[in-house]
């Protein structure tokens, strides 16, 4: 017989089987020795009362051996299938191919930057030289900006696709299987470039394609129907199917497809700044404590509020994480942020933005609001001072308007600068951030505070521009063919949600067959 049901354990015994065992006796009245084994379902940490507890909704096995769940995909040899090429390597455009493959069809995946392994170097120029590699950096490569940007699994897209089938290919490829159960699963920055590298060897062992430093510049459309695309200015590669994966920062497709006349649209998208606290003020507030239990993990939280006609939100949260700079193009200042899998560093940084509504930005240009943050990135560099150092403010100075004597110890590896935040901020997003800071002060206790540093700028949570496509095919409207995908279309945010639109664009392709 098996029962499910959720039942709560005190942090401290999570680590012991006999204590969930006993749980499940107790809640379920049935004798100790008649329970034979559990699957935990779900985990998560509830920390709004003094006492934290761990919720467990949990699978009983009663008098019957517990059973283990078994989940293979047999890729097949699509050497010689018809031929979809996927631009961009991100978790979109490796879904995508991985979905391909399923379907029978051939996945020829074209990345602008480089692999995993040889990414690393240009990583660390980025950060101790302040140099960017336009080609290679935190948001171009193998993985995309999802392979050194934490590996957070959170979404909400239950209703666009199967977010566990996600979840399971990541555990076939090295996850830890804690990530299908937890309720904020994470995978960690340290541990995402082997699983990436395990799924670029599944394509490749099925007799798909994956070709590094291959930027298309180009798309071949005849009467309305792709025919294929052009590789670093020369190369031409035929297929009737592309899916266009390439993320949310690759100003030069848009620009691509704005010149071809190719339908694009300005989209709103949010902007702010990066804001880190001490990962000790974070723990005390969500749990309640001076010093937080060895067996919690560093704690996570999420802030709202609504300022005027806008929202101010928290988003990316890094418990134990770093701030990483993010620019892809040249005198350029983009933050981020990320976690190791252990997220043992001593800071927490989470971006916090205001939306930006399309009205902000005047004129009827489709690429204006990727012009308006382009120019906002270009301020923060002059701000900063060259090399990447970023312009920064303690959090109390900024609210108050003033300028911070130092700034404390950061994770933000280029170095910070002190500088007025408002100069390089919209007024309107300087001024949202400036009423909603002190509110989520009173939300978390704590959190309002000068040794918290505000970072800027975060501009890139989402794209600045949509490519239109149908609902049913996927397709753009006026070409047939083109599958505009995931987070640089317009249509995911975040790994998860992306994987999911590069699965759905690849089953819209076999439709079409």
């Amino acid at each position: 017989m098996q029962k499910e049901i959720e039942i709560t354990m005190a942090p401290e015994s999570m680590g012991s089987e006999t204590a969930v065992k006993e749980a499940l006796s107790a809640a379920l009245k049935v004798d100790l020795a008649r329970i034979k084994g559990y699957k935990v379902l779900k985990r998560s940490i509830d920390a709004r009362s003094r006492k934290v507890i761990y919720r467990l909704q949990v699978k009983a096995f009663i008098d019957e051996p517990a059973l283990a769940d078994i989940f293979t995909i047999n890729y097949q040899n699509v050497s010689n299938a018809r031929p979809v090429i996927i631009v961009g390597a991100g978790p979109a455009g490796l879904f995508a191919a991985l979905q391909c493959i399923e379907n029978g069809l051939k996945p020829i995946v074209l990345e602008r930057g480089k692999d995993v392994k040889q990414r690393r170097r240009d990583l660390a120029a980025i950060n101790k030289e302040g140099l960017v590699n336009t080609e290679s950096n935190y948001c171009y490569g193998e993985g995309g900006a999802g392979t050194y940007s934490d590996g957070k699994l959170y979404t909400r897209s239950n209703k666009r696709g199967d977010i566990n089938k996600v979840l399971q290919i990541f555990v076939q490829h090295g996850a830890t299987a804690d990530i299908l159960v937890d309720a904020r699963p994470h995978i960690g920055t340290n541990k995402l470039p082997h699983i990436i590298t395990a799924i670029r060897e599944t394509i490749l062992n099925a007799g798909g394609e994956v070709h590094f430093d291959q930027k298309v510049t180009d798309l071949l459309v005849s009467f309305g129907q792709i025919k294929g695309v052009v590789v670093n200015g020369t190369n031409r590669l035929l297929a009737d199917a592309v899916i266009l994966a390439t993320g949310h920062s690759a100003r030069d497709i848009y620009e691509l497809l704005h010149h071809k006349g190719i339908l694009v649209e300005a989209k709103p998208f949010a902007l702010g700044v990066r804001i880190e606290h001490p990962q000790a003020i974070i723990d005390a507030a969500q749990y309640h404590c001076d010093v937080r239990s060895e067996f919690l993990p560093p704690a996570y939280y999420s802030l709202v509020e609504q300022v005027g006609s806008r929202g101010v939100f928290s988003f990316c949260m890094c418990p134990g994480g770093i701030i990483a700079p993010c620019a892809t193009y040249k005198n350029e200042i983009v933050v981020n942020g990320w976690s190791p899998s252990k997220r043992n560093n001593p800071f927490a940084n989470s971006g916090t933005v205001v939306q930006i509504m399309l009205e902000d930005v005047k004129g009827d240009d489709p690429l204006r609001m990727m012009h308006f943050q382009a120019r906002l990135e270009q301020t923060a560099f002059n701000l900063g001072g060259g090399k990447l150092v970023a312009p920064a403010q303690r959090m109390v100075d900024f609210v108050e308007g003033r300028l911070s004597a130092d700034l404390p110890k950061n994770s933000y590896l280029p170095g910070t600068k002190s500088a007025i935040l408002k100069d390089t901020l919209p007024d309107f997003v300087s001024s949202s951030l400036k009423n909603a800071l002190p509110v989520f002060g009173k939300k978390m206790k704590g959190y309002y505070t000068n040794e918290a540093i505000l970072v800027g700028v975060e501009s890139r949570s989402s794209s600045p521009v949509r490519i239109p496509r149908d609902r049913e095919t996927f397709q753009h409207p006026q070409v047939a063919g083109l599958y505009p995908c995931a987070e640089g279309a317009g249509y995911a945010g975040g790994i998860v949600s992306a994987a999911i639109d590069g699965v759905n664009c690849a089953n819209a392709i076999l439709r079409t067959v």
